[in-house]
């Protein structure tokens, strides 16, 4: 089919409301518009380098930690929750209690995220592994209610207090088995012949207009990019994530998606979305550069002037890359110190500006790596 000729679907009589019913995807799609193939092949060189840089970057795991906390924050933070990267990183029990569900939400993102992950290395992406990842995301906090890890078996609705004023009602909750179905086959589509890239495009779009769970599908259906990335082998490590673009052009993004269902411009979403992936992997070439650079100088001029401290300094400064907000305990467990040792060496981390203290208390003191958190922001 080509996307000029593109229908989206139909919308169906339901109890007093009518719900959108999307046409199945799992077909080939072609398309003629130059201005698409430029963004892909666009698309194509800025995440080659992307997975290039991080072939090369000394243990790039040390900072996918915090790659996957910002993507948490930002994509939390486009359903309303207001967590930010300083608080998602340290303890529940530091945390006001009246914003202990916010902090419940993003951890449980960055859980069902690694775990994610991790199960990819022995199961396909599929529905059984999107319920497994949603069961984690819903399982504490404001979701915990909404059936996790559950396709939902009720009508659900965007915007609006209720049926009557919903802004879009997706499918009955009926017509999700042979949705589902038709979406997890079309991402193992061999036969289809299109770019990765236009290929979980589609699916997204298509899983959001689905909606198939009572609560999470925004954030689940964001999740999903990355992982489809990295189980086809587009994406070497885990490092890139659509939120932060999403949420800077957060009307974009939702006008764009509602584009296709009322106009059946599923082009303009589609190049929505390569914008979206170019800027990101833009974004996460320089920020690797400026976090190579960051340690680069901080060993050279600061860690090995330390003379003694300067081995455990560098055990920290590793750690500290994973872990930037600490406790002095914290620095007692990294480096195997005394807890005199450890304080000496977090008084000379303060001293060369490496750490800053936040908390301004005299004990159960917190301290953060600045400038290393200053480039998640």
């Amino acid at each position: 089919m080509n996307i000029s000729d593109y229908k989206a679907g139909t919308w169906r009589k339901g109890y007093q409301y009518q719900y959108f019913l999307p046409e199945k995807i799992n077909h080939p799609f072609v398309w003629t518009d130059e201005g698409l193939n430029e963004l892909l092949e666009k698309a194509s060189l800025r995440l080659g380098e992307l997975n290039s840089f991080s072939r090369f970057v000394p243990d790039p795991d040390m900072f996918i930690k915090m790659h996957i906390f910002k993507e948490a924050v930002t994509s939390s933070r486009i359903e309303g929750t207001q967590t930010n990267i300083e608080e998602a990183i340290i303890e529940e029990r530091e945390i006001n209690p009246e914003k202990r569900d916010d902090w419940r939400e993003v951890n449980n993102y960055v859980t069902a995220m690694n775990t994610a992950i991790e199960e990819l290395k022995t199961l396909p992406l599929s529905n059984r592994l999107i319920r497994n990842t949603h069961k984690i995301l819903l399982s504490s906090g404001r979701g915990e209610h909404k059936s996790p890890g559950e396709f939902r078996k009720s009508q659900n609705w965007i915007g609006g207090a209720s049926l009557a004023d919903a802004l879009f009602i997706p499918p009955a909750h009926t017509e999700l088995p042979e949705l589902l179905a038709d979406l997890e086959s079309f991402l193992h589509n061999t036969d289809i012949k299109i770019p990765h890239f236009i290929r979980i495009a589609i699916a997204h779009y298509q899983f959001e207009t689905i909606h198939p769970f009572l609560d999470g599908n925004g954030r689940i259906g964001r999740l999903l990019i990355t992982l489809y990335l990295v189980s086809a082998g587009v994406l070497e490590k885990p490092l890139l994530y659509l939120s932060e673009f999403f949420e800077k052009n957060k009307t974009l993004y939702y006008d764009n998606l509602e584009l296709v269902r009322t106009k059946n411009d599923i082009g303009q979403w589609l190049k929505f979305f390569l914008t979206g992936v170019i800027q990101t992997a833009e974004n996460g070439v320089s920020t690797l550069h400026k976090i190579t650079d960051l340690k680069a100088t901080i060993e050279r001029e600061k860690i090995l002037t330390m003379g003694k401290r300067a081995k455990q300094g560098l055990v920290l400064l590793h750690a500290l890359f994973s872990k930037p907000v600490v406790t002095t305990k914290d620095v007692q467990n990294i480096t195997g110190l005394s807890p005199k040792a450890a304080n000496d060496l977090v008084q000379a981390f303060l001293t060369a500006g490496i750490l800053k203290e936040t908390t301004g208390y005299q004990r159960n003191r917190v301290f953060s790596f600045e400038d290393y958190l200053r480039l998640f922001r």
